[in-house]
């Protein structure tokens, strides 16, 4: 009797495909091995008396590697957590840094707790002490290791955290740059929410840029009119599907959530899809669409671009075979597992993977902690300025359009248009686009070039950990 064949697990694929780039690379075996390993991860239990009992909570942060400080990588709540996947994040977070050359280090925290459960005052409760036990060990710190949000977390939380931290540091005058992701009114930046989903359609904008990537995936033409299925309506789900919907023409075709999924081949709205899920807890009785309540089987279905957006291992051995999608986009980290990822290689999917995917959320909170410890928002200094030179180039554009009178006339709106200085979430949007085409270049140039790297997975870890190694390699290891 033969043996069924093991789906890797999440922290065993991330190794695995570590594994299939060091073997195209010359590094020393010693090299390799301290890029490979998580430097260290911290257990926490502790207590919280909540409705007259103490409820004992284990939290993790995991520091994957120290190559460049502080660390960075977000906190989720889920109670999935445990040290294997934490330190996995740890690591994915270290080579996702390095891609988009965000001068951090890999590091990860989670809390095993449903959230949900849980009224707001005892979760900030929670999230306090959970907080006091890692700024207590310099596990939250501006200059050494810097959280942000994750699954299951929010700007709410953060906020909390950024407090708690204040609250112990008083005179840290770098406080608020000790945690991301933060409210606009607590330290945080204008476009941070949106900003995974935003990177994952300028991912697939530079993506589509290049006709002989696209042919690879079997497509041709651009964005618009692509059929585009989305497994995960949360903040990374809805923000990508909305703007693709919205700005660049995809139709969103399938909606996958956690009780079932919604198809419509016509297209999705997605605004109203999020706004019933909000108020009803699911996508059950959405109307203008056929629901199935084996929500999973969606991702089965035909269309262009495939976007898992929320958990690990929904793409694995089991269904790999059947995964119709040409193009698939990594939202979530980890969606598609190894032995996954080698069939769909097989059959010719191209797969735009996580660590470049969505390296938005942490390109933006590199702005928020440059922009934390410069203690200026962005655009203050400039904007007006750039506003008075572009008021010299329309008033002689304008005396030329006086003077040549119907043969040349300026668009009505053009001055207008033209005179807006850029605020902080255009520049926000502009520095998260030139980081995304930045990278995808660099990995399509290493796919492009070398006849033994077939995929862009392999590409960006053969990116991410020759940047790594030149970074121990400069500390003098």
């Amino acid at each position: 009797m033969t043996a069924p064949i093991r789906e890797p697990s999440f922290r065993e694929s991330v190794d695995l495909m570590f594994n299939r780039a060091v073997a195209l690379m010359d590094l020393p075996p010693g090299l390799e091995e301290k890029i490979r390993v998580c430097n260290a991860t911290y257990t926490v239990r502790f207590g919280v008396r909540l409705r007259g009992q103490i409820q004992t909570f284990t939290g993790y942060r995991s520091v994957h590697s120290e190559h460049m400080e502080p660390v960075k990588g977000g906190i989720r709540y889920s109670l999935a957590v445990n040290q294997d996947e934490v330190e996995a994040l740890a690591a994915l977070m270290t080579y996702k840094c390095a891609l988009v050359e965000a001068p951090f280090g890999g590091s990860k925290g989670g809390l095993c707790i449903d959230p949900r459960e849980y009224e707001e005052d005892e979760l900030e409760r929670i999230t306090r002490r959970f907080a006091y036990e890692l700024i207590k060990r310099d596990l939250i710190n501006p200059a050494q290791n810097v959280p942000a949000p994750d699954m299951g977390t929010s700007e709410r939380e953060m906020s909390w955290i950024a407090d708690q931290y204040n609250r112990m540091n008083t005179t840290d005058i770098n406080a608020r740059a000790c945690v991301t992701g933060k409210p606009l009114d607590g330290g945080g930046i204008a476009g941070r929410v949106e900003a995974t989903g935003r990177g994952v359609q300028y991912a697939l904008r530079e993506f589509f840029r290049h006709p002989e990537d696209v042919a690879k995936a079997g497509l041709e033409g651009g964005l618009d009119g692509k059929r585009v299925i989305v497994q995960g309506l949360g903040n990374v789900g809805y923000h990508a599907a909305s703007f693709l919907s919205g700005e660049d023409g995809c139709r969103i075709t399938g909606i996958v959530e956690r009780d079932g999924a919604l198809y419509n081949p016509a297209g999705l709205d997605v605004d109203a899809v999020r706004a019933w899920i909000l108020k009803h807890g699911g996508v059950t009785g959405f109307p203008d669409a056929t629901h199935t309540a084996e929500g999973a089987t969606l991702l089965e279905t035909e269309c262009d671009i495939l976007i898992p957006a929320a958990l690990e291992g929904v793409i694995n051995m089991g269904n790999a075979e059947r995964i119709k999608a040409p193009l698939i986009i990594e939202a979530a980290n980890g969606p598609v597992t190894a032995g996954a990822d080698d069939i769909l290689r097989q059959k010719g999917c191209v797969i735009i993977p996580d660590m470049y995917a969505n390296a938005g959320g942490v390109t933006v909170s590199y702005f928020e902690w440059v922009k934390n410890l410069s203690h200026i928002r962005f655009g203050r200094m400039q904007r007006r300025q750039e506003e008075a030179r572009h008021e010299l180039i329309v008033r002689e554009l304008e005396r030329l359009d006086h003077m040549l009178g119907d043969a040349w006339n300026l668009s009505p709106d053009f001055k207008k248009r033209y005179l807006r200085g850029a605020d902080e979430q255009e520049l926000v949007r502009s520095g998260l686009d030139d980081t995304m085409r930045t990278a995808y270049q660099k990995m399509r140039e290493v796919w492009h070039a070398r006849e033994d790297v077939q995929d862009l997975r392999t590409a960006a870890y053969l990116v991410s950990i020759d940047r790594v190694a030149a970074s121990y390699r400069a500390k003098g290891l």
